[in-house]
């Protein structure tokens, strides 16, 4: 039974989560593809930490936001994958009402830190191109920890309010989520309650999470980019260019889905190409940063032949 009655009201009491579509051939692919992407993500991830904590070469501010980064990729990715996966497996795309709200709960938690935390890697990343002899004294081990304890802090307590407002919408109708993990317009969408005002509330809060990072992020590589432009070597701008280049694509990739989901005007018609978006900043990101941030660099290189 998926409703039940209470004080002459239907009540929701599981949604199922639609996903990508039925069919035995259609899941069994899309469970190998995803499988193959969580394997790969837990790896890569759980490699850039044990070598951060193992390397003393690569304990360093870089690194250290490096490893919380990884660490919030393998909770960001375990939210959503593994239940995924398993319906995939049984076929029981039900989840409960609590559950639902506990894994928005999470993922929003975590969206939100990651936001934080790349803006925070990004002025790290400043002050070592743009002013690196004031570098040592600023980004100190006391900062570090501050900013990076900022970062997780933050992304906890700002998703909290919007669980708490959405839990507290009423669920009398449908309970198919148009997605395939529990978001927070899916779930308003098939709300009883008047949820002209939560929408509104959800679109601010995520625009007060997001836009602010975003262009702390996006103003600090342009100064690095404009520094490094002004290097004399060809030869060194073109590696620092390079590395540079691929963050930005990254954090472009994934501030631009965010953006497109959550801030911009949000139209039902919109619910499936957003559940399109979404693959990008829950699966993809986590999947790429590993290798983006941490593999190509030459330090992590030579602490891999090492270990």
């Amino acid at each position: 039974m998926t409703k039940q009655e209470w004080k002459n009201k239907t009540v929701v009491t599981e949604f199922v989560l639609l996903g990508f579509g039925n069919g035995p051939q259609l899941d069994s692919l899309l469970f190998l593809m995803f499988l193959s992407i969580y394997i790969v993500t837990i790896t890569g991830n759980a490699l850039v930490v044990m070598l951060v904590v193992a390397n003393r070469r690569l304990r360093t501010p870089m690194y250290f936001f490096l490893g919380n980064l990884a660490c919030l990729e393998i909770c960001y990715s375990s939210n959503i994958l593994p239940r995924m996966l398993l319906s995939y497996l049984d076929g029981d795309r039900s989840i409960s009402v609590n559950g639902c709200f506990t894994q928005y709960y999470f993922f929003g938690c975590l969206a939100a830190a990651e936001c934080c935390l790349l803006a925070v890697m990004s002025y790290d990343r400043f002050l070592a191109v743009c002013e690196p002899l004031h570098y040592p004294s600023r980004m100190n081990r006391t900062l570090c920890l501050q900013l990076a304890a900022a970062s997780w802090i933050s992304g906890f307590l700002s998703n909290s309010i919007l669980t708490v407002l959405i839990s507290n919408l009423d669920f009398c109708g449908p309970n198919e989520i148009e997605h395939f993990f529990c978001d927070s317009f899916p779930m308003i969408k098939l709300s009883c309650s008047d949820t002209r005002v939560m929408g509104l509330v959800t679109s601010v809060v995520a625009g007060v999470c997001s836009l602010p990072p975003f262009l702390l992020t996006f103003s600090s590589y342009l100064y690095i980019i404009i520094t490094i432009m002004r290097i004399p070597s060809a030869t060194g701008r073109k590696k620092a260019f390079s590395t540079c280049s691929s963050h930005l694509v990254v954090v472009i990739l994934f501030y631009w889905s965010i953006l497109t989901v959550y801030v911009l005007p949000h139209r039902d018609s919109q619910i499936s190409p957003n559940k399109v978006f979404s693959v990008f900043y829950t699966i993809l990101t986590p999947l790429v940063n590993p290798l983006i941030y941490s593999l190509r660099n030459e330090e992590v290189k030579e602490a891999l032949r090492k270990e």
